[in-house]
């Protein structure tokens, strides 16, 4: 946590402890306290589901139930951070999305622990707070209401009640900030991702910052080929044929005619290694992009495209040059007559499906290195990629990756 989280146990000096009913500290800790006790009811109603569904686990009615709690319980960090940042100045970041089987996510049981034992924390804190403000104002004012019940006798009795009572009030803010203190330490140690985490955390967006400056990179380099090599070399061969055409000896007409003919193969070879960097087709996007492969395909196909948003390049780089290279596999092996491209998203993943209704039995380690080729693309992104291919068809091919946009 940063913020005053870091310096939440900083214990005041004999003079602060009158002043602190004064500072704003304090009363943005008691509003905390006390709002954290009505506010945490709904997850400690969760905390208590759970327990529920673990002690049913043994069956399946039991496994689905726990599950969905489990799910529900990753989701309350970000519930209880709102009232924290508010307060209290606290924060920490969001929880990864997960990619296990819920019942094995870490995160999400220490999540479910805390929606327990922080309302229990807030909760006894809560309670005894309002009994010790409660009984300090009343025993401070409790030599008024003697007086006002004309029972002079017992003076100091009622003096020294009330000055149990100053002494109650001042040690009420203390006592709030331990419970402060207690609730941070849980959510240190329970909602804050762990060292392990963070770390992760860290490497995954400086490899995401260095795909997206390799992206940027490439964009750059084709550009500069496409406007200034290709365009010298168009240039160099508009030249050659009118050299050819113009020249009466034959020697230089042969020369320039077979210049010519190389310059003409490098500049297919260049915008071959262009296209290879940057497919100019996904600066439309890449409905566009998929659609125009679609369009070129030996074999007829047709696009589906339902996405929230547009995806980084990396990742429209990784689905474009993978219905390239499965639309080549389909034309040259599959005797497929219909291929079909789909490509949707959800809140953390993008999906691609290729389907062509072909004869089936295509694997990444067979014909070539192309499907093993995608499998390790894919994986580099932090996705996955699914073959299924039966003998005699049809074949799937799933691509599935990261949502980062």
């Amino acid at each position: 946590m940063r913020g005053r989280a870091a310096e939440v146990m900083r214990w005041g000096r004999a003079a602060d402890v009158g002043r602190i009913w004064v500072t704003g500290r304090w009363w943005r800790e008691l509003a905390f306290v006390l709002s954290g006790a009505v506010l945490r009811l709904p997850t400690f109603a969760l905390a208590l589901l759970g327990i529920a569904a673990a002690a049913l686990s043994v069956v399946i009615f039991g496994l689905a139930l726990l599950a969905g709690m489990l799910a529900l319980a990753r989701r309350t960090p970000r519930y209880f951070r709102a009232p924290a940042r508010k307060l209290l100045g606290w924060d920490w970041p969001d929880v990864p999305p997960t990619g296990r089987i819920l019942l094995t996510d870490g995160t999400a049981w220490r999540a479910l622990a805390y929606c327990f034992l922080g309302f229990a924390v807030v909760y006894t804190g809560a309670y005894l707070t309002l009994i010790g403000l409660g009984s300090g104002l009343a025993a401070l004012t409790y030599p008024a209401w003697r007086w006002l019940d004309n029972d002079p006798d017992n003076w100091l009795i009622s003096w020294r009640t009330a000055a149990g009572g100053v002494v109650l009030l001042l040690v009420v803010p203390w006592f709030v900030r331990l419970i402060v203190y207690a609730d941070s330490l849980l959510v240190r140690g329970l909602l804050q991702p762990t060292r392990a985490a963070r770390r992760i955390a860290e490497l995954e967006a400086g490899r995401a910052a260095l795909q997206a400056d390799a992206a940027a990179l490439l964009r750059r380099v084709e550009r500069d080929l496409h406007d200034g090599t290709q365009a010298r070399l168009v240039t160099l061969g508009v030249a050659l044929a009118r050299i050819e055409h113009k020249t009466t000896e034959a020697d230089v007409r042969d020369l320039a005619a077979h210049t010519r003919t190389t310059v003409t193969e490098a500049l297919a070879e260049l915008r071959d290694i262009v296209r290879g960097m940057h497919p100019p087709a996904l600066d439309d996007g890449l409905e566009v992009a998929l659609s125009t492969l679609a369009g070129r395909s030996a074999v007829p196909a047709e696009v589906r495209v339902a996405l929230s948003g547009r995806p980084p390049d990396a990742t429209a780089s990784a689905f474009y040059f993978t219905v390239l290279e499965l639309l080549t596999n389909v034309a040259r092996h599959a005797h497929a007559t219909r291929v079909s491209i789909t490509l949707t998203d959800d809140a953390t993943r993008v999906t691609l499906t290729v389907r062509d209704d072909g004869r089936g039995g295509a694997a990444a380690s067979e014909r070539g290195t192309g499907l093993a080729g995608l499998t390790r693309r894919a994986e580099a992104l932090d996705g996955q990629l699914r073959i299924e291919s039966p003998d005699h068809g049809p074949t799937v091919v799933t691509m599935t990756l990261p949502r980062e946009y």
